[in-house]
């Protein structure tokens, strides 16, 4: 469900999303409001769901974690238990960054971050012992050209009724 949103709750999104380290003083004084409506505001988009949790992005590199592929799985299983179980074991795997159900001729997309080649056969080994798989292609990243957890914010945010 949309949130309506104005122009100063716009600009409090993209700063938090550049910073969300900034104090609330340096927030207010860049969408020029003070500390307390802010504060406010910010707690508003909290309790509406348009802000999650707050978090640190890491780089990977820096942790060893060099190898990121994209993997395209294939299933010819789609009855629930299959799906509950497929499920659970990427939940349980932190080497899944992002897992997408997909509509066409692949039925999934994983992007996994491992150390190396090695990393990954480990990771794939695991995964094709607890369910069953139809096809897996992995493809590996040579270089990330755009990475970015912000998001746009549209000028006209529509609202919509529950």
């Amino acid at each position: 469900m949309a949130v309506r949103l104005d122009e100063i709750d716009r600009k409090i999104l993209v700063e938090l999303q550049e910073d969300a380290s900034q104090s609330l003083d340096e927030i207010a004084r860049k969408v020029n409001s003070s500390k307390t409506p802010v504060w406010n505001r910010i707690r508003k988009l909290r309790e509406a769901g348009v802000i999650g949790r707050q978090t640190v992005i890491l780089d990977p590199e820096s942790l060893g974690l060099e190898a990121c592929f994209f993997v395209l799985i294939r299933t010819s299983e789609h009855e629930a238990d299959w799906q509950k179980k497929f499920l659970k074991a990427l939940r349980e795997r932190p080497e899944v960054l992002e897992a997408h159900r997909l509509a066409g001729d692949i039925d999934y997309i994983l992007k996994v971050r491992v150390a190396n080649a090695r990393a990954y056969d480990k990771f794939y080994q695991a995964l094709i012992s607890e369910v069953r798989i139809y096809n897996v292609t992995a493809l590996l990243s040579m270089e990330e050209i755009k990475a970015t957890t912000i998001l746009p914010i549209p000028e006209e945010t529509p609202v919509q009724n529950a």
